[in-house]
């Protein structure tokens, strides 16, 4: 790292901006970012990417007014390090076109709505939890993949049923979210290596959103019938339902994995959630601090923006690193740690300001009825195997490919 300014003319105007030579996207830093994650944070408020060209945030401070600023750093020309091939969903849009979908999808999925949903996540979650732990007794131990058992088999069931995909359409959804989030970054061999085109992908995921293929009720029939009451444009609907489910699926699995891995890591946190299973959310919520499912993004600046004195030039790139902003020490005491004693409310992973994951109770749903279900059925939970822990790569994902975990019966 150097300390000089990047654009002379912005040093004029401001204090030097440090640049970090790191690449964000790299197998290694995708593997472990925490690394660069500090060195972002601790270079100053604001750093250049020099290998991308681009800006990039990582203090809590910084980041949560920068993502609260839809007028300086712009989300409708694209949330990747590169303009978008695709159609645009909600997240690349700014007002006012924005508004008007936005509250749509407040509507179908409000905290309200969610909540007549909560016998059916249930029963799903219970039904899942002891097919597990079917013929095991207390006291017996059961070997299970917080990843590839529940993780990634609950939220690829329970939303695409809420939204009314159909059941074909199921398999091929983390696949596509997968690829979707992998462009956020650069044109790296994650994108390339893909086996499905972008062209074909993003036609199979529109088919799945269109309304003979959607079933009678769901999310994605109340979208279209809010474009029969002429709230928002028929063409948006299968864009809007396409958006929901892709900005749903990936997060979810991941923010569900990572919490069973949290918990696993750290019994004393399982213990003290069994002692008051009141902590769900709080145990939920740590954990997308934690692990932060969406590691990074990227917004545009409609001007010359000041940030504590640095100034990011007008029609550039820059990352919004909610990663590293959610473990900053200057926010959080001893960050490192999975703590559910702590408040972690304030954290970033769900986003901020009128970009807010709108699927955010829907999340939240899903990982409190898959505690309900463990936390009077299990005891202990512990890593099986260590060296099996294995990590998956995205370019804005924080990814597992597997978790083996021995659950101990109550």
């Amino acid at each position: 790292m150097t300390t000089t300014a990047v654009d002379p003319a912005a040093s004029d105007q401001g204090r030097s901006v440090p640049v970090l030579d790191d690449d964000p996207f790299s197998r290694e830093t995708l593997e472990n970012p925490l690394p660069f994650q500090e060195r972002l944070r601790e270079a100053g408020p604001v750093v250049y990417l020099s290998k991308y060209d681009a800006y990039a945030i990582g203090r809590f401070e910084h980041l949560s007014a920068a993502v609260s600023d839809w007028q300086g750093f712009v989300s409708g020309r694209g949330v990747g390090l590169e303009k978008p091939w695709h159609a645009r969903g909600l997240l690349q849009m700014d007002p006012p076109e924005h508004d008007t979908p936005r509250e749509v999808l407040q509507e179908i999925l409000s905290a309200r709505v969610l909540r007549a949903m909560t016998d059916q996540c249930m029963k799903r979650a219970g039904t899942l939890i002891d097919e597990l732990l079917a013929g095991k007794n207390s006291g017996d131990q059961v070997d299970v993949d917080a990843f590839g058992d529940i993780g990634a088999v609950f939220p690829v069931n329970f939303f695409p049923d809420a939204s009314g995909i159909s059941d074909e359409g199921k398999e091929g959804l983390v696949e596509y979210a997968d690829y979707i989030f992998n462009l956020v970054g650069p044109p790296n061999e994650l994108v390339t290596e893909n086996k499905c085109p972008a062209g074909e992908m993003a036609e199979w995921a529109n088919q799945q959103c269109q309304r003979e293929n959607l079933k009678e009720e769901g999310f994605g029939a109340d979208i279209w019938a809010a474009a029969d009451r002429g709230e928002i444009l028929h063409d948006f609907a299968p864009l809007l339902t396409r958006s929901l489910i892709t900005a749903g699926v990936d997060t979810t699995v991941y923010g569900i994995s990572s919490m069973l891995y949290g918990l696993a890591t750290n019994p004393e946190q399982w213990e003290a959630l069994r002692e008051n299973p009141g902590l769900k959310r709080v145990a939920f919520d740590e954990s997308l601090r934690w692990e932060s499912p969406v590691q990074q993004t990227f917004r545009e600046t409609s001007e010359a923006i000041n940030v504590d004195g640095c100034i990011i030039p007008a029609d550039t790139r820059v990352m919004m690193c909610f990663g590293a902003a959610n473990r900053d020490p200057r926010r959080w005491e001893n960050p490192e740690k999975f703590d559910l004693s702590r408040d972690p409310s304030g954290h970033l992973a769900f986003g901020m300001g009128i970009h807010q994951c709108v699927g955010q109770h829907a999340a939240r749903l899903q990982a409190s009825c898959l505690l309900e279900q463990l936390i009077p059925k299990v005891a202990k939970i512990e890593v099986a195997c260590e060296h099996g822990v294995r990590r998956h790569h995205n370019n804005a994902l924080r990814g597992w490919a597997s978790i083996p975990l021995r659950f101990t019966l109550a």
